[in-house]
């Protein structure tokens, strides 16, 4: 029997049952659906609204019922819909007439709503544990080799030299504040819905405070129609895992690069690579590749949910049933990501002598040629101009940069020196980084002591 069929004549088709039914998946909101039961069943005591002993009788049945499900002897029925029909049918069979009091002062709309924040609020708290320790595999690695230098990019065109731990740290910085936002989100969805019932509150005398405060909410919502009607806190944690994807998917791809034949920048474990079904001699990135590929799926699970929710009038429709599946997936997706390439960073090792090789072009020093020119006041556009004509005429001439002589130098830059030939160094590009953010060695080593102090 369904908790709503006084209203029926008809029993509920097998195949309306089968399509309305969410229990196959919203199972997993169990420990928060039941935790908010037992702090709604106290309040009604608390308010004088139920008697106290079948308070107690309830508290205690739920608790008899968690642990049925955590024992895997729970038999979760499909025609009850839901976890809170199923929860509360077994509550019912097990403390009798008692537990059909529970419901009173709340609907389903309310309830979903309380259990997702719950849920929600846990799962921000576990995915920054992770984030972290994201961050800590990246700073391990660039601890490690805080003093091997590599090119950097710019539209996948060699750049200018930087340290190796100075491009691993930019990803502790966009994690971190991956860690913000979820920091954010949990903040503003940290605020109880139960009580708002269906729509329009409750003539009961409800306590939400107290409720509040047993769930460990800040506060409770204030307006009812908006408490059950609106998912802006699940589509802002989609947003914010698709940006934790979209940096994963970028570290991926910088992995798969380096790990081609024609980078040869890295190592990476055979554990965290796959073979070739034909050919042998194969090794593939296969970690990063998923990676990359899933962060497609998780950015579908927020446009499905923003297109779901855009012409929903208010308050609840059973539209809003479909806000469960993307988020547990996309949660699932970005957690076993973080999880996989965390482990996979330990197995990573840079190749130094490639690495420098490939940053040892003296056309990554241009601009350190340039800055010498506005160091001796020439204004930055000629000097632009000037080490640009240098470039071009070496191109012509097909010599490097650090192969011409003083005198081809002047040819295109009148005020060069001696010094200027001197300039083509790797190591005296990098230690001339210093302004703050750039790759100088005391500065990287200042960026691994502030995450080591902030990730201690």
């Amino acid at each position: 029997m369904t908790l709503w069929n006084g209203r029926f004549a008809e029993k509920t088709d097998a195949l309306v049952a089968k399509y309305s039914e969410s229990i196959s998946y919203d199972r997993r909101l169990y420990p928060f659906d039941i935790a908010g039961s037992k702090a709604h069943a106290r309040m009604l005591a608390k308010q004088g609204i139920i008697p106290q002993e079948d308070a107690d009788a309830i508290v205690k049945g739920l608790d008899q019922v968690l642990a049925e499900i955590e024992a895997g002897k729970f038999d979760f029925k499909e025609e009850l819909e839901d976890i809170h029909m199923n929860v509360e049918s077994r509550l019912t069979e097990l403390i009798g007439k008692p537990g059909a009091r529970l419901h009173t002062g709340r609907s389903r709309n309310d309830q979903i709503a309380t259990d997702e924040r719950l849920f929600m609020r846990h799962e921000c708290t576990q995915l920054n544990e992770q984030l972290s320790a994201m961050q800590k595999a990246m700073l391990a690695l660039a601890v490690k080799h805080k003093d091997v230098i590599m090119p950097g990019f710019t539209h996948l065109q060699h750049a200018q030299p930087v340290l190796f731990a100075h491009h691993l740290l930019a990803y502790v910085e966009m994690f971190g504040r991956d860690k913000e936002r979820l920091e954010d989100c949990k903040n503003r969805l940290n605020r109880l819905p139960l009580g708002s019932g269906a729509i329009a509150g409750s003539t009961l005398p409800l306590d939400r405070q107290f409720v509040a405060e047993q769930l460990g909410f800040k506060e409770v919502t204030r307006n009812s129609m908006d408490s059950v009607a609106d998912r802006d806190h699940i589509i802002e944690m989609l947003a914010d895992l698709s940006i934790i994807a979209m940096h994963l998917s970028r570290l991926s791809e910088d992995i798969i690069i380096w790990f081609s034949q024609e980078f040869a920048f890295i190592t990476l474990g055979d554990a965290f690579t796959t073979g070739s079904s034909l050919m042998p001699q194969k090794k593939n990135p296969d970690v990063a590749e998923l990676t990359r590929g899933k962060t497609g799926r998780v950015y579908g699970h927020l446009m499905a949910l923003l297109t779901t929710m855009k012409g929903l009038p208010l308050t609840y429709n059973r539209d809003l049933q479909e806000d469960k599946e993307g988020l547990f997936d996309a949660l699932d997706t970005v957690s076993l990501a973080l999880a996989t390439m965390s482990a996979m960073l330990g197995t990573l090792e840079p190749r130094p002598e490639r690495m420098r090789q490939a940053a040892s072009d003296p056309a990554l020093m241009a601009t350190d040629l340039a800055e010498w020119l506005v160091r001796q006041g020439v204004p930055f556009r000629e000097a632009h101009h000037q080490v640009g004509s240098l470039v071009g005429y070496c191109a012509r001439s097909n010599k490097a940069l650090d192969k011409v002589s003083l005198d081809e130098m002047r040819q295109c830059i009148p005020c060069a020196t001696d010094e200027c030939l001197l300039i083509f160094n790797p190591d005296h590009s990098i230690s001339a980084r210093k302004a703050m953010g750039g790759t100088a060695l005391e500065n990287v080593e200042s960026q691994i002591a502030y995450w080591q102090n902030e990730l201690a």
